[in-house]
């Protein structure tokens, strides 16, 4: 069993994220999904009427605009990083805790390492689903790197300047 960090602590992963290629047919009617974006649009109905708990992801070429006004009906978003390199999904969190209110667990998933979190954190990710190489103990002191931010973001909306 995956083991994520979430709210600031280690936990065993009780959801199950689905591959882009799933069906409706192939999900039971219990159980907590994370669904691919594709999935929802097709079934969204669907999907709400089920009894378990729904989460959606999206890729990183996905806009959170596109769930924006339905941020409601999930409990989970989690938005993917393919690549170390690749920070689109940074955009996606602020817009989706900032605009679209979104009060639910947000969790990073992909290629997450050590060094993004005290920063994924800032953008409003509560929920960290690590490479399976990495160790969680040691990415979950990174979350304590730094002791003071001197820009706004979504955990400190006002900079430095404007808290003293």
């Amino acid at each position: 069993m995956q083991r994520i960090i979430k709210n600031n602590q280690i936990v065993d992963e009780t959801w199950h994220l689905l591959p882009k290629d799933v069906t409706l047919e192939q999900l039971s009617n219990c159980d907590d999904y994370i669904v691919p974006l594709q999935l929802w649009r097709e079934h969204a109905h669907a999907l709400k009427a089920r009894d378990g708990g729904l989460g959606v992801w999206l890729d990183s070429d996905e806009e959170a605009e596109e769930i924006g006004d339905q941020v409601g009906n999930f409990q989970v978003i989690a938005l993917n990083f393919p690549a170390f390199t690749d920070g689109r999904n940074y955009s996606n969190a602020r817009l989706l805790r900032d605009r679209y209110q979104f009060k639910g667990e947000l969790r990073a998933i992909g290629d997450i390492l050590r060094d993004q979190l005290f920063y994924l954190a800032r953008c409003g990710f509560d929920a960290f689903a690590i490479r399976a190489d990495k160790d969680p103990e040691e990415a979950l002191q990174s979350l304590q790197d730094f002791s003071v931010t001197y820009q706004a973001a979504t955990d400190e909306p006002l900079p430095l300047f404007r808290r003293r």
